[in-house]
């Protein structure tokens, strides 16, 4: 007897109230995200060549993680592998943003060192 499962196999489906808790996570983490992007894109000052790496990586995580509510909006992401392939695309869109915010607060470090002498 094989271990793969028949193609006719329905997928495990998710409870609906485990999914109502993963979109209001996965939408306030997101909005945290924009919310992020725009204070800081509304701060006054000089932006640094390195802010727009910062920047690139932070704006494609939050992109990311639209998609994903996109995806947990969809009927059929109550869907194990739909659902598992959603939360995928959010994790690697909340890391992107950590990535962007963690690039920027570097470069202000270095050129706060390098310009007040530490």
């Amino acid at each position: 007897m094989s271990a793969q499962p028949h193609k006719d196999q329905t997928p495990q489906r998710l409870e609906a109230s485990f999914r109502i808790g993963s979109m209001t996570t996965v939408g306030v983490l997101a909005a945290f995200s924009l919310t992020f992007l725009t204070t800081w894109a509304a701060l006054p000052g000089r932006w640094q060549l390195y802010d727009l790496f910062g920047l690139a990586v932070m704006v494609i995580g939050s992109i990311l993680q639209l998609v994903a509510i996109a995806l947990l909006l969809r009927a059929d992401s109550l869907e194990r592998p739909r659902y598992d392939y959603a939360v995928r695309w959010f994790l690697i869109g909340l890391a992107l943003v950590m990535l962007g915010i963690t690039i920027s607060l570097a470069g202000d470090a270095v050129t706060f060192v390098a310009t007040d002498g530490g």
